[in-house]
């Protein structure tokens, strides 16, 4: 991937790239679509609620369980 340093005027244009925006050319063409990285930082870190051995324990467990197209085919009766 190719790397572009940005000084403050060009981050200023791009309105410091809070938003997602569109690079265009001068008839408008649209050249790209830009997105902001996210801050992972304002999120917190998760853990799932349940143990390896609960998962383990789940598997083994004799329920019914339904392949992909069995949900499909179901949700398309609906």
């Amino acid at each position: 991937m190719t790397r572009i340093l940005l000084d403050d005027t060009l981050k200023a244009k791009l309105h410091n790239l809070t938003q997602p925006l569109e690079l265009c050319d001068e008839t408008g063409r649209v050249l790209g679509r830009v997105f902001p990285a996210p801050d992972l930082s304002q999120y917190e870190r998760w853990e799932p609620t349940f143990s390896e051995e609960e998962l383990r324990r789940q598997e083994q467990a004799n329920e019914k369980r339904y392949s992909t197209p069995e949900v499909l085919a179901h949700l398309e009766k609906l």
